[in-house]
């Protein structure tokens, strides 16, 4: 007996997930209405598909900004996709702002981890390692490239919780619009400033 799949376990998967009618329906199908499966053979999906868009160019976009309430803390940002049309959607203008805001909130240092200065990376092995002395080499290995990537988790903007919904990461939140809107999207850089700094 095949599980029914309504119009509001449809509509919860899309409000969760951003994905379009039709891949919801199909994906609840295939997991027989599981929605946690759902969500797991979307995100593949998506994944997929955003991989085979990751080579193509991206040379449109839009530089947007966010100050927050009080002016104590402004974002500037460039987020690049291929076309001017999807520049000038409102999907993709609401996506730059949360950028945008979510910079502002989770403060990271470098869009994605091959920005990470050597420098940075050394201090911070270093600082790992002298927390695990005294035990075995391949251990202290382990740990530090557990504690680098949570470093990375911190100081990367790609690999931090989003801050609306800290269940996906940022770069988990671009794969979804890849996905949904068809093209390639890339954040190009940003810049953070704070009062006082």
């Amino acid at each position: 007996m095949s599980t029914v799949i309504t119009a509001k376990m449809v509509g919860e998967l899309r409000g969760g997930t951003g994905a379009g009618l039709m891949d919801c329906k199909k994906a609840l199908v295939e997991a027989e209405g599981d929605m946690e499966q759902a969500v797991m053979i979307l995100r593949k999906k998506g994944m997929a598909s955003a991989a085979k868009k990751s080579g193509r160019a991206t040379t449109e976009g839009l530089i947007s900004h966010y100050i927050h309430f009080g002016g104590k803390v402004g974002v500037m940002a460039e987020v690049n996709c291929e076309t001017d049309f999807v520049a000038k959607t409102e999907d993709f203008e609401n996506l730059v702002k949360d950028i945008c805001m979510h910079i502002a909130a989770a403060n990271p240092q470098f869009v994605r981890r091959e920005e990470v200065s050597p420098d940075v990376l050394a201090k911070e092995r270093e600082i790992a390692a002298s927390q695990v002395q005294g035990k075995p080499a391949h251990i202290i290995e382990k740990v530090v490239d557990g504690k680098l990537e949570k470093v990375y988790q911190t100081l990367c903007l790609l690999e931090q919780p989003y801050v609306k919904n800290p269940d996906q990461s940022v770069s988990d939140l671009l794969t979804a619009m890849i996905s949904k809107i068809g093209e390639n999207i890339v954040v190009r850089r940003f810049t953070r400033y704070q009062l006082g700094e």
